[in-house]
């Protein structure tokens, strides 16, 4: 039978401590019912005795009841010269009240004489006096061996004393960890499987990405024997991150064949990915392996064409095996297969044949040339596609324009002045905005609204603007990206022109039209 791997999530603890990242009670709650329903084996909560968050952290998950997963309670083996049984930090491991308590001690002597400023002998009797009074209430207990890369490179004799103590005290799991981040795939292999042939528990692994070998790290170890896993969802932690489990997991189970994480769940990872970005509001990494936005987007022709015939000729996986989707992209470097297969992405029906595609190509080719990207604007590229297919005829008609910016020194007004045809119907509106943009756009939606109701609903959400030859001063080409929603969808059009007023309005007139072709 193939050895089972447990994921071991420290999201809520160890992730926090990434700059940046901060969860609320509330937030972890949410989070660590995220992981139970994924399936993760265990979640650690935070550390107790650190701060009033996560005693509450504690009391709360205390109530609830957890279908996959357990709650896991962190903190330090006892003080020097204090007994387990009087030490007030572990002591409040036991009244959170947990079904298991991941405890750290130290491997390395230089933090054994520098750090704790103890002896060699007092850090093992710390190590094993708090393991056997946790095992004594009743807890499953991880033993998290801190620095034990670097400690058993610099004294291995010392560093696997340390393990066995954690072992013969009742330790269930002793967790290798390479808290500096800095070891490679080969030290954390020898490593691991010395430990695995002088120790009879459960052995895990916890690594850091500080060189960009978290995964790497955690993948050798699996293979040396682990059968834990610990890290992060999105990698978040300190410095440059944790292991990051997002990749972690499709790994063990996807590519080593082993059982962890059932397949079922893992096609839910983009979303648990997303999720737990979405509450820690950082933006989503697009080049995120497995997940990201860019992680099965093909722009290349050879690779398009390629991928139209024989998908894993350019994927390594099914982006549906995590929740992903293949993306085609369109740019300069397109070939014929990437307008197709673009095209059929947003519902477009065309095929090889289609004798409007070396024509579609060239204009695409062309305009890109100018300055436009239609890899961040595809409602401009789908109207190019259409009006190139003669299947779309436009909505309405812009047939004069004007804005105006005036003010008293103090405050400024903007304001746009349009004139539109609907048909044999005309539409002569004014509106004031923050800016000559924003009141194009309120203009321009407060004309055509009357025509079209759903028009109502769409705002203008994002507004970037590049310059493209700067040298040329003030006389540079501008390209203008706007995005576009109408509360359910979001789409992206883009504008080109010496003017940014003139730019600014090409994707806005493009994002109006856009929506309607949806009705």
């Amino acid at each position: 039978m193939k050895k089972f791997v447990e994921i071991y999530d420290t999201t809520l603890r160890d992730g926090t401590q990434g700059e940046g990242v901060s969860f609320s009670v509330a937030d972890k709650l949410r989070v660590a019912e995220k992981l139970d329903d994924f399936g993760v084996h265990y979640v650690e909560g935070g550390w107790p005795g650190s701060n009033p968050k996560d005693i509450e952290f504690f009391k709360q998950a205390a109530k609830r009841k957890w279908k996959n997963t357990q709650i896991a309670a962190f903190g330090s083996t006892r003080r020097k010269k204090i007994a387990a049984k009087d030490d007030p930090q572990v002591n409040l491991l036991v009244a959170a009240q947990t079904p298991v308590v991941t405890l750290f001690g130290k491997t390395w002597l230089l933090h054994v004489k520098e750090v704790l400023r103890t002896t060699p002998k007092e850090n093992l009797a710390m190590i094993a006096d708090t393991i056997r009074f946790l095992k004594k209430k009743g807890k499953k207990v991880i033993y998290d061996a801190e620095h034990a890369l670097d400690g058993y490179k610099d004294d291995p004799e010392y560093a696997m004393a340390t393990w066995l103590a954690a072992e013969e005290a009742g330790a269930d799991f002793v967790v290798l960890c390479d808290t500096n981040g800095g070891s490679l795939p080969s030290e954390v292999a020898a490593i691991t499987a010395a430990a695995r042939e002088k120790l009879s528990c459960n052995i895990g692994i916890h690594t850091h990405n500080d060189i960009g070998l978290g995964v790497a790290n955690a993948l050798v170890a699996v293979d040396a024997g682990a059968t834990q896993v610990q890290g992060t969802i999105n990698g978040y932690g300190e410095r440059t991150g944790n292991c990051n489990l997002i990749s972690v997991i499709p790994n063990i189970s996807l590519k080593m064949g082993k059982r962890s994480i059932p397949a079922a769940q893992i096609r839910k990872l983009r979303d648990l990915s997303r999720f737990v970005d979405e509450v820690a509001n950082l933006m989503p990494d697009r080049r995120q392996p497995w997940v990201g936005a860019t992680a099965f987007a093909h722009k290349g022709g050879m690779h398009v064409n390629a991928v139209q015939k024989v998908a894993q000729s350019f994927e390594h996986a099914k982006p549906d095996a995590v929740g992903n989707k293949r993306r085609i992209l369109v740019s300069d470097l397109a070939g014929r297969s990437n307008i197709v297969m673009k095209a059929q992405e947003m519902g477009i029906r065309v095929n090889n044949d289609t004798p409007q595609l070396k024509g579609i190509l060239a204009k695409v080719k062309e305009q890109e040339h100018l300055g436009y990207d239609y890899e961040g604007a595809e409602g401009s590229l789908a109207l190019l596609i259409r009006k190139a297919l003669g299947r779309v005829e436009p909505a309405f008609q812009l047939e004069a324009f004007h804005v105006s910016m005036h003010g008293d020194g103090v405050e400024h007004v903007c304001e746009a002045t349009v004139k539109v045809r609907v048909g044999d119907k005309t539409a002569h509106t004014v509106a004031d905005g923050d800016g000559p943009v924003n009141a194009l756009d309120h203009a321009l939606r407060k004309a055509l609204s009357g025509f079209f109701p759903v028009l109502k609903k769409v705002k203008l959400t994002d507004y970037k603007v590049r310059i493209l030859n700067g040298g040329t001063g003030t006389a540079a080409k501008t390209r203008v990206l706007i995005e576009s929603t109408d509360g359910k969808e979001r789409w992206h059009t883009v504008g080109v022109d010496e003017n940014i007023i003139e730019a600014s309005l090409q994707a806005l007139l493009d994002s109006i039209e856009f929506r309607l072709l949806k009705k």
